[in-house]
């Protein structure tokens, strides 16, 4: 975000950090949060929603739910969730990256004006891929990760097993989305009106990334990445399961 937004020298996240509540204040911290909470609550319902369904059809059509069919539902759920919810990320990208202080109706208002109704679906196709490998590293992971420990360990289905499912999911997930996550990012601070660093799209992103900065740069923000997707993956994946329960619903 530094790099693409100009906002001065690259440095890390712990001097980010201090940076911002001593220039900004602790409500710089949650910048976007407004549609934030608003993809979350849809995206996340639609990808978690759509996992079950898109196994079950595979179940039907192939006579199997192995691996990587769980894989191929884990990236349709994903992809289809992120397509509906994307102008919610640029919104929040924007908004994170704004030097004035401003609304999300008043970022809207100046992305249509600068950029058209396409400006809010800018960088929609890393982020599909992003979001499909996401869902499909999550789920894919976490499924095959319980039935694996549930035949070789004393663990049974309850809070323990979910939670180490869990974790093994959000650490998967993070190693594959990276790289994408940050591409993603690149091409959703990128303005049309602005002459500096245009992508042309996500690969061509990806080797200019890599001409110009090394193959470490596509794990930029990887610990970052991890500290959020972590423990966002164990609370989701946890919650999940206990709802279902609620629900009589079986696990996942």
């Amino acid at each position: 975000m530094q790099l693409a937004g100009q906002r001065g020298n690259l440095v890390g996240m712990g001097t980010i950090f201090t940076q911002l509540v001593e220039r900004e204040g602790p409500r710089s911290l949650y910048l976007g949060l407004a549609p934030a909470l608003t993809r979350s609550l849809v995206y996340g319902g639609l990808r978690l929603g759509l996992y079950e369904p898109c196994k079950h059809v595979c179940s039907y059509a192939f006579g199997s739910t192995n691996f990587a069919f769980k894989l191929a539902s884990g990236v349709i759920a994903g992809a289809l969730a992120t397509a509906l919810t994307n102008p919610m990320e640029v919104l929040k990208v924007r908004l994170q990256m704004s030097t004035s202080s401003t609304s999300t109706i008043g970022e809207v208002r100046k992305v249509l004006a600068q950029e058209g109704l396409k400006g809010l679906w800018k960088g929609v196709g890393p982020a599909m891929a992003r979001a499909g490998c996401l869902t499909a590293s999550q789920m894919a992971t976490y499924d095959e990760a319980k039935q694996a420990l549930i035949k070789w360990t004393p663990l049974e289905e309850g809070f323990h097993l979910h939670l180490i499912s869990s974790c093994i999911a959000g650490t998967a997930g993070t190693l594959v989305t990276s790289p994408i996550d940050m591409i993603k990012t690149r091409l959703m601070l990128q303005r049309e009106s602005k002459g500096a660093r245009v992508y042309r799209n996500g690969f061509h992103c990806a080797f200019q990334v890599v001409v110009t900065e090394g193959v470490k740069s596509l794990y930029k923000g990887g610990f970052a990445n991890f500290a959020r997707l972590g423990p966002q993956t164990t609370i989701t994946f946890i919650v999940c399961e206990k709802l279902r329960e609620l629900a009589g619903m079986t696990a996942i």
